[in-house]
């Protein structure tokens, strides 16, 4: 089989290797579908993942189908289509026991921390694959671990159907975060400086969009709340400074909160008197945990419009140019996903 590999920052091989053998009687051998391109791909290709190591295979939004099962599992059959989780936990420690596997004292990421799907086939324990409907094409199973993000999120900001919320940055996660809020039955208000992605997010639903690189955001957040601010401000942009930005006055309410999702390792410039002042929650989220099922039973109620989020199928034989891509991006591409025959 072929597997890709980036070896070190700005720097890919494409390899064969063995087709991998079970080794334990839990363990499931996936042919691999479908993986997304994710921000944090481009992140470990360029050098710029804090958890990542190298040389490493990139892909953690997977989907496949199962080929072969070990002696004992029981959980799914040859020929299912599943998604994989992207998390793999100890399953014993304080975070595994009370429910935030995510952030497991020894938690390895698919992709990042340990190696993912951008190779024909991998191994699995049964407890990491989620059946995936068949009604679902498989191509687009592999949005079902960015939704669990979104939904992760949302649930980690206590998201309720009377919040207005604020999302800053509208590319696929900050989309897939917008559909979850108005989902939820949200006010939503979209701010980004791509026009493009912004109306996207108006024919997706979203109520309100604000251009920040020709319009005064907090004025706008001001007019569009009747002057009360947002309850939940979501950072999706992460960039140096997104973060700071979202505490400036008049933009989140008195005890609002702010959900901070990215890994920029530059301080930001936030004070004890910003936070508490107001009485904000600052809440960190991180991957996702115990969203598969919920978010696979989302794709088949169809509570989400998540085909407009791709714009290029790429297959695996033209891997160079998810890569050029990420060296090159263009204004046209948003979303891309990988298939394999």
């Amino acid at each position: 089989m072929k597997s890709v590999y980036v070896t070190a920052p700005y720097n890919y091989a494409v390899l064969d290797t063995e087709i991998p053998e079970l080794k334990d009687d839990y363990e499931v051998l996936i042919q691999m579908k479908a993986s997304g391109v994710c921000g944090s791909d481009f992140h470990l290709y360029h050098g710029k993942n804090p958890n990542s190591t190298y040389p490493r295979i990139p892909g953690h939004e997977n989907a496949g189908i199962i080929r072969r099962v070990g002696r004992k599992v029981t959980k799914v059959k040859v020929g299912d289509h599943i998604v994989i989780d992207l998390i793999i936990s100890c399953g014993e420690c304080y975070q595994c026991r009370t429910g935030r596997e995510n952030v497991c004292e020894k938690v390895k990421v698919r992709g990042s921390g340990t190696d993912g799907g951008w190779r024909e086939f991998l191994i699995a324990a049964e407890d990491d694959v989620y059946i995936v409907p068949k009604d679902i094409p498989i191509e687009y199973a592999a949005l079902i671990e960015p939704y669990a993000i979104g939904a992760h999120c949302t649930t980690r900001g206590r998201v309720v159907s009377d919040d207005i919320v604020f999302i800053l940055g509208v590319g696929t996660i900050g989309t897939i975060i917008m559909q979850t809020c108005k989902a939820k039955g949200c006010t939503v208000i979209a701010c980004d400086i791509n026009s493009e992605i912004l109306n996207r997010a108006e024919e997706l639903g979203v109520d309100s969009i604000i251009n920040s690189r020709n319009e005064k955001v907090v004025e706008r957040v001001q007019e569009i709340t009747g002057g009360k601010g947002v309850s939940v401000a979501f950072d999706s942009a992460c960039y140096h400074g997104s973060l700071t930005s979202l505490f400036e006055q008049g933009l989140v309410r008195n005890a609002g909160r702010i959900v901070s999702l990215g890994f920029v390792t530059e301080p930001e410039k936030i004070s004890q008197a910003m936070l508490n002042i107001r009485e904000l929650d600052l809440i960190g989220s991180r991957m996702s945990a115990y969203q598969f099922m919920p978010t696979i039973e989302a794709f088949l109620q169809k509570r989400y419009d998540y085909e407009k989020l791709v714009s290029d199928f790429i297959p695996f034989s033209r891997i160079d140019t998810v890569f050029y891509n990420m060296d090159h991006p263009g204004r046209d591409v948003k979303k891309m996903i990988i298939t394999f025959d």
